[in-house]
């Protein structure tokens, strides 16, 4: 095949065969994590807010979208994620979003939102394990740069 002639929905249709994580698979470093969540978002033009759910093993129960934004911010409700992981019976969890910017650095903004995220859980045992940020092909992780 002439790469030249792919199209962009081939790329992405090959790259989530290649790294999209089903249900069950452990989620063992950010590279993991990463190459699952970059499946979630692609091309997006709106911030969207993804949560991944664990189990006791770190094994994903479940990823989902739960906040859909505009081009520069989303609303986000910790209760709204506790409450889905609970009723998950989840263990732990890993939230995402992305920034269409292209510029993934972490705002006041994201940093106060992990902050209340990391309480809403804190409260009921469930660990955050990371808040990532995936702008294009750059990334951010929380737990990577010591705030998780």
């Amino acid at each position: 095949m002439e790469l030249h002639k792919v199209s962009d929905g081939d790329l992405r249709t090959e790259y989530v065969r290649r790294f999209y994580q089903v249900p069950g698979t452990k989620i063992t470093g950010s590279k993991d994590v990463i190459d699952h969540l970059r499946t979630h978002f692609g091309e997006n033009n709106r911030e969207r807010f993804v949560v991944v759910f664990l189990n006791g093993q770190n094994a994903i129960l479940l990823t989902e979208t739960l906040f859909l934004g505009t081009l520069t911010s989303s609303v986000v409700y910790p209760r709204e994620i506790v409450r889905r992981a609970l009723e998950l019976h989840s263990a732990a969890i890993i939230v995402a979003h992305n920034h269409p910017s292209g510029n993934p650095n972490a705002s006041n903004d994201d940093k106060k939102i992990t902050g209340k995220i990391k309480e809403a859980c804190e409260v009921i045992d469930i660990t955050l394990h990371d808040h990532v940020i995936i702008a294009g092909y750059s990334y951010y992780s929380f737990a990577d740069g010591g705030i998780l």
